[in-house]
């Protein structure tokens, strides 16, 4: 039988908030509402007080039923335009996952990092929140490719530029690769391990460039072959390892949560 809620990898004692989240109920700032509320029972007994670190071989239940642990479920999106990356709009847009729908996944995956609504390319979608965090840690190096088509031909003084590095509002941007993919030099390579907010557009936009259309080719060693737009597929355990490999040093510390959005 599948354990409780509890990952057996983790210390001996994990937070109850945690372990509902590891469960699939909510997210963990839900969680914590539902342990307020005394929805929730740790051996026999309601908890109810916030922050609470529980050991991992209790039994803990919600609405009385024991929680478990869901599987671990590893999705690669090619995301269309039309989409935000997050699990729930409040403006009423269409959100990546009602591209995937419950009946091929019925845990709660969340997207891993952030693509704008009018990028495409691919995105990473799971429930594993310690993958997650690594990957979208500052010190991870997780390269992404990026297809990147301008409005107009870039001037060679603002390519090299941009190879050198520029300073923009919240910091210095720098690309770890560029090219020049056609001859018109309107369409460009971009090799990038930063995950700020819309840091592609921002760089070509401090130059006057628009950015026509930014599409993601490259997510570490995963790419875009085979997957038709709007498509998914479930990652093979190899290509799971090697993710996990990637960011197998970034540290993100034994009580660090997963922002779920």
């Amino acid at each position: 039988m599948q354990g409780h809620c509890i990952d057996p990898c983790a210390s001996h004692l994990i937070r109850l908030n945690k372990c509902i989240s590891n469960a699939g109920i909510c997210a963990r700032r839900e969680a914590d509402q539902l342990i307020a509320a005394g929805h929730i029972t740790v051996n026999g007994q309601i908890v109810r007080t916030i922050g609470t670190k529980i050991p991992v071989n209790a039994i803990v239940t919600y609405k009385g039923k024991v929680l478990y642990a869901e599987k671990s479920k590893y999705i690669l999106l090619n995301k269309p335009k039309g989409y935000v990356t997050t699990t729930k709009d409040p403006e009423g847009r269409k959100t990546v996952l009602e591209l995937i729908g419950k009946k091929y996944c019925a845990e709660r995956i969340y997207p891993v990092g952030r693509l704008d609504y009018d990028t495409t390319g691919l995105l990473l979608l799971t429930n594993d929140g310690i993958l997650a965090q690594q990957l979208a840690h500052p010190s991870s190096k997780v390269k992404k490719l990026y297809h990147v088509i301008l409005h107009k031909a870039i001037h060679i003084e603002h390519f090299n530029s941009i190879q050198k590095g520029i300073l923009l509002e919240d910091g210095v941007a720098k690309v770890d690769h560029l090219a020049i993919v056609e001859a018109d030099r309107c369409q460009l390579g971009v090799v990038m391990h930063s995950g700020k907010n819309r840091i592609i557009r921002r760089i070509f936009e401090y130059f006057g460039y628009t950015v026509h259309r930014l599409d993601r080719v490259g997510y570490g060693h995963l790419t875009k072959k085979n997957i038709p737009r709007g498509k998914w597929i479930f990652l093979e355990n190899k290509e799971v390892l090697r993710l996990k490999n990637l960011v197998a040093k970034v540290d993100i510390g034994p009580d660090d949560g997963w922002l779920y959005v």
